[in-house]
């Protein structure tokens, strides 16, 4: 048959490079490590090959030596023996490949054609999502762009895990922040105390900074961004539906240089403040930060914008300011906006899982705060929907008791009250707001009961 009319009626595999792989093993069971480290068993396209690899995983995982014998024995186990083509078979699987050195090149050709044949599925995928009019043209690149994502890294595949390799995985985590009791576990915030309460920003947390409007939620956001990345070398994404990436970068300056935001929107700087200015300007052109300033922006658009990005860089945070900007991915179907902001607050939750990454947002509160003696934030003020509070990890409130605005101590200070923290304590953290720098800063430390 001629390779055109074969590629016309069948996808692409390779049975050469498949025997080579499997016979390979059988020379010598520790090319069985090398093999495994690139390819699974659905990688193999004749089914006999997948039934003789699984033989050789279950052997593996029980301790027992891959050899002739023992594998001839598992087949006839699960009554695939006669199927493959009897003990005949695994003996010309031996006389076929000449050493087992080179498994790792065979395992790759049998790696290529796996992912030539996802790349076909992919595609039957995409031309089917493709050609059904019911769903919004943004639904249709997102579904085909996680299509194709998915064949690159696997990103969908989460198979049953035994409990013992949880078990150990978990064991090293915390031998290691036993040996690093200092080190927050999360990305931190750059402020101490909130730190100490958090762990820092866990992964595949969604953090909700909540506050009326005015009260510095983008502020926070900002300055915890730049520490992240800054201070910590972490690779954070910022998303701004409500400033320019300009506007953004120019808070940033200012909280590293302490010239005033309105200085330096207008260039009214002093002489002695340009090596300041330069130096901050040159820091942040090297650390790991990524700006996009996309009003309006749906969770499917983000979704999209995030999974480029990550398929280049390792990213541990992403900042959103903020969520009630957002608009949702079915806009304008006869949907409320609780519905809107439930299918946003859900899909930021959703963003922060497949990335295994903190996803920091901002969120408005309702008017009912002002109207409440003493006006402390509850969860219940979380404007627009209680899924916000549901879907969050953790809730963060930014609170200024009105007693303190004629405490000269005091003015300045922010309360930030964590309210919700699913895996941890709650507690309230005092910070300074340094207003011309849209900026906070610790205030003195202080004991907090962790319990």
């Amino acid at each position: 048959m001629s390779e055109p009319t074969r590629a016309a009626v069948a996808p692409p595999f390779n049975l050469e490079a498949e025997e080579a792989v499997l016979g390979s093993v059988l020379i010598d069971a520790e090319s069985y490590f090398d093999a495994a480290q690139i390819i699974k068993v659905e990688d193999f396209y004749a089914v006999k090959h997948q039934w003789i690899w699984e033989a050789y995983v279950h052997l593996h995982d029980q301790g027992l030596a891959i050899d002739l014998l023992t594998v001839q024995e598992e087949l006839g186990r699960q009554n695939h023996l006669a199927e493959i083509g009897g003990p005949a078979y695994l003996t010309r699987l031996v006389t076929t490949v000449p050493t087992a050195f080179n498994v790792a090149a065979y395992a790759r050709l049998v790696e290529d054609s796996s992912v030539r044949r996802k790349l076909l599925t992919a595609a039957q995928e995409i031309a089917k999502v493709a050609y059904d009019e019911t769903m919004d043209v943004s639904e249709v690149v997102s579904a085909s762009e996680q299509a194709l994502f998915s064949v690159r890294e696997g990103q969908n595949d989460r198979d049953l895990v035994p409990i013992s390799k949880v078990a150990a995985k978990y064991y090293d985590e915390i031998q290691y922040l036993y040996e690093h009791k200092d080190e927050p576990m999360g990305v931190p915030t750059g402020f101490r105390d909130l730190d100490r309460i958090l762990g820092g920003m866990q992964r595949s947390d969604l953090i909700i900074i909540a506050g009326r409007p005015g009260q510095g939620k983008t502020g926070f956001m900002v300055t915890a961004a730049t520490n992240a990345a800054l201070k910590f070398g972490k690779r954070v994404a910022v998303f701004s539906l409500e400033m320019s990436n300009e506007q953004v970068v120019q808070r940033m300056i200012a909280q590293e240089t302490g010239i005033q935001t309105h200085r330096l929107r207008t260039g009214q700087l002093e002489q002695h403040e340009w090596p300041t200015f330069l130096e901050a300007t040159t820091k942040l052109s090297e650390i790991g930060m990524y700006l996009d300033d996309t009003p309006a922006v749906s969770p499917m658009q983000l979704l999209t914008k995030v999974r480029r990005l990550a398929n280049e860089v390792q990213l541990d945070l992403i900042v959103l300011d903020y969520l009630q900007l957002m608009k949702a991915d079915s806009a304008g179907r006869d949907m409320g906006r609780v519905q809107e902001v439930s299918q946003i607050s859900r899909g930021l939750k959703q963003l922060a899982r497949e990335f295994n990454v903190p996803v920091l947002t901002g969120a408005q509160l309702s008017r009912g705060v002002e109207q409440r003696s003493g006006q402390k934030p509850m969860l219940s003020d979380l404007r627009e929907s209680g899924s916000i509070e549901q879907d969050a990890d953790v809730v963060l409130f930014l609170h200024k008791p009105d007693e303190w605005a004629e405490d000269p101590a005091r003015k300045n200070v922010t309360q930030i009250l964590v309210s919700k923290h699913r895996n941890g304590p709650t507690g309230e953290v005092d910070l300074v707001f340094l207003g011309a720098l849209t900026k906070f800063v610790d205030a003195a430390s202080v004991e907090i009961d962790l319990e």
